[in-house]
């Protein structure tokens, strides 16, 4: 085992953030959670990253607040959420050992770890892979988060320190793909190594015709657009909701802009998808009141700057060619490309992965594939499936509603659109199970319940005050 200086940096930080206290501690972890491409430590092939390491401060600070420890076990009871996500882990768990072995040889898999066979163009007979352990840890991982995240949000002072943690998140996120962009420009990519030593494949000097491939603190574009999807989510409804309006709202736009020009195909099918979410949200949030002023402006403006943008491009001949230029090399073309042939195949084998198994899977982290419902049917199949759709339903549905236009309803919309936008770049491009730490914290927020008759009398405690940011304003 390797210990990376990154991970030393975590250990330091997470043992002054225990000092500080356990809001320092919330927001250090939600903040690290956007470093996709460090390693903490590195065990043989596989990379532990910084967020990884640090749930275990998150864990010591959860723990010594005595107020989160009833929440910790209720996230798991019957019919709750982190029920379903047990049940997901522990069917995962026993799939990842048991289906790669009762079916080996029954069909073959694109390995998505290593395996005992050599390849066979690009395929390989069902049995165990490096990757069925790697994979179950990490979906413990996102079981201990949510779990950790609904405690620490079940008191509104918790509840409001990780929704500003998610907005740091937002802006660190920018601040990297702004240093990558100026990095690749001045040809000082090894300035951001520190963080991108984990043991992947990084695609973070590659270029479409001519734009360099923003890839921020993650080892590729597809990786960078698919998190910064769920950073708009949750900004986007932010401002809509006139929370902390100052932050929200720029970094809502520029993470779209960065999506955009990303050039990555995966950002560009679902940024539609995530702006429709945004409208539709801007309609069930208006109203007349001064609260409602960002909805409203949405909802009735929305339509017409739509349209009058569609017409400039439609009458502008150059405008025109260079957004379908740049739309057709990214999404139209691409159906025909070696990679999109590629990752189909992935698909297809997956599929028959989940035929050939007769629904069970072929057991958890053992294919490789091109799409989150693909990646679901093919390793833990109908029962994964059945626990990930029972998850989703009781972690995002309206559950107890709050105050309407509260803070915990606000943040909770939030919460789960930026959940929403996650999964539409997952179906786009999801390669495993693992949504990755944001969506579960995200979807922790969205479960968590704190009480509704404190957080009516709560005062709103300026950004400033919590963070050291400049004081929100509670309309833009």
């Amino acid at each position: 085992m390797g210990v990376e200086p990154i991970g030393i940096i975590t250990i330091a930080l997470g043992l002054y953030c225990m000092a500080l206290g356990q809001a320092a501690t919330i927001k250090a972890f939600v903040t690290l959670s956007l470093l996709g491409a460090a390693a903490a430590f590195i065990v043989g092939s596989s990379s532990v990253q910084p967020a990884h390491l640090f749930l275990a401060f998150l864990a010591l600070a959860a723990m010594r607040n005595r107020q989160a420890n009833t929440p910790l076990l209720d996230a798991i009871q019957f019919g709750r959420p982190g029920f379903w996500l047990a049940c997901l882990v522990v069917y995962g768990t026993l799939s990842a050992y048991f289906l790669p072995r009762l079916f080996a040889d029954a069909t073959t898999i694109v390995p998505l770890g290593l395996s005992d066979h050599p390849l066979t163009r690009g395929v390989v007979p069902l049995g165990p892979v490096t990757s069925n352990l790697t994979q179950v840890v990490y979906l413990a991982a996102d079981l201990v988060c949510f779990m950790l995240i609904v405690a620490v949000g079940s008191t509104i002072d918790g509840y409001r320190t990780i929704a500003i943690g998610l907005i740091a998140y937002a802006a660190f996120n920018v601040l990297f793909a702004l240093i990558d962009v100026v990095t690749g420009a001045i040809g000082g990519q090894d300035m951001l190594q520190f963080i991108r030593n984990a043991q992947y494949t990084f695609h973070d000097n590659d270029k479409v015709n001519g734009f360099k491939r923003i890839v921020g603190s993650w080892p590729e574009a597809s990786a960078f657009a698919g998190t910064t999807l769920g950073a708009f989510g949750f900004t986007s409804t932010m401002w809509l909701c006139q929370r902390y309006s100052r932050w929200t709202g720029p970094l809502a736009m520029i993470s779209m802009v960065l999506i955009v020009a990303s050039t990555s195909s995966t950002g560009l099918v679902a940024a539609p998808v995530c702006l429709a979410i945004f409208y539709i949200t801007a309609v069930l949030r208006s109203g007349v009141g001064a609260d409602s002023s960002n909805s409203a402006a949405v909802a009735v403006l929305a339509p017409v700057l739509a349209l009058l943008v569609g017409l400039i491009v439609v009458l502008q001949d150059r405008i025109f060619d260079a957004i379908h230029s740049y739309v057709d090399l990214l999404v139209l073309s691409k159906s025909t490309s070696s990679s999109a042939l590629t990752r189909g195949s992935w698909n297809t084998s997956g599929l028959q992965n989940f035929l050939d198994t007769y629904g069970l899977g072929a057991g958890l982290g053992t294919a490789r594939t091109s799409s989150f419902p693909v990646a679901v049917l093919s390793n833990v199949g109908i029962p994964g499936a059945l626990f990930i759709l029972l998850f989703t339903l009781t972690a995002l549905g309206p559950g107890r509603s709050a105050v309407p236009k509260s803070f915990v309803a606000d943040v909770r919309s939030a919460a789960r659109n930026g959940c929403l936008c996650l999964l539409a770049g997952s179906v786009v491009a999801g390669p495993t199970v693992d949504l990755g730490l944001l969506f579960f914290i995200l979807a922790g927020l969205a479960a968590s319940r704190p009480d509704v008759m404190s957080e009516a009398t709560a005062p709103l405690l300026p950004l400033r005050q919590q963070s050291g940011l400049p004081a929100p304003r509670r309309s833009g």
